[in-house]
């Protein structure tokens, strides 16, 4: 792959879905979405966060591209726009997963040393 177009799929990345899964409590809010579509009352009380708090990570989110409103009557609902993501998610946790288990080792083989 040409090195400029990599540097700039990377920077695109960084400033498109980096940047917004950059707080813990935007990750929790995607995977509570993940589950099924909410609106964002139900989001602040699943994930524990003020109402306000849940307003502001989802229009990043969502200025991001990442989730979608969707009206449903009175109410506005959240839904992924694509499921990819958490998948993408999970495997970023098996990985840090296995780099814990990497380090446990370490320190179990130096403390048997």
């Amino acid at each position: 792959m040409d090195g400029t177009l990599l540097a700039q799929e990377i920077t695109e990345l960084h400033a498109e879905i980096c940047s917004a899964v950059a707080d813990p409590r935007r990750i929790l809010l995607l995977y509570a979405i993940s589950e099924q579509s909410r609106n964002v009352s139900d989001l602040a009380e699943h994930i524990g966060i003020s109402q306000p708090a849940a307003s502001r990570h989802l229009k990043i989110l969502r200025d991001r591209g990442l989730v979608q409103a969707v009206r449903q009557g009175a109410s506005v609902e959240y839904k992924l726009t694509d499921v990819r993501l958490i998948d993408a998610l999970n495997m970023l946790r098996d990985v840090l997963r296995d780099r814990l288990t990497y380090r446990a080792s370490l320190i179990e083989d130096s403390n048997n040393s």
